[in-house]
């Protein structure tokens, strides 16, 4: 095992593998396949989203490095999100860091 995080993950994995074979019917599809123009843009707009959703269902990571023994393990904070996420931000999560529960504490006491 490598001693870098680097960051490969179902998410990452799942995504790369659909990307390229959508990259391929592109490629195909220049020296004239037709279908594959439609085929190759489906399945990067499935590789984009597929990998999205497997970042917050928690086989994702959050930027920057990981500790060794969380290496490969399901991610259990990509519920909350992740801190500085695009992605979780996307799906609304804003992460501990970003001041998600002091948000809701102030809306929560807030009186109009």
């Amino acid at each position: 095992m490598s001693q870098y995080d680097e960051g490969h993950t179902v998410a990452g994995w799942t995504g790369a593998a659909v990307a390229v074979a959508g990259s391929a019917c592109l490629a195909v599809a220049v020296v004239g396949w037709t279908p594959g123009w439609y085929l190759g843009l489906v399945l990067l707009i499935v590789a984009a989203v597929l990998t999205w959703v497997l970042h917050l269902a928690g086989w994702g990571k959050a930027a920057g490095p990981r500790p060794r023994d969380t290496w490969g393990v399901r991610d259990a904070s990509a519920r909350a999100g992740h801190p500085d996420c695009f992605a979780c931000r996307l799906a609304g999560r804003r992460g501990e860091a970003a001041g998600a529960p002091e948000r809701a504490r102030t809306a929560g006491a807030r009186t109009s």
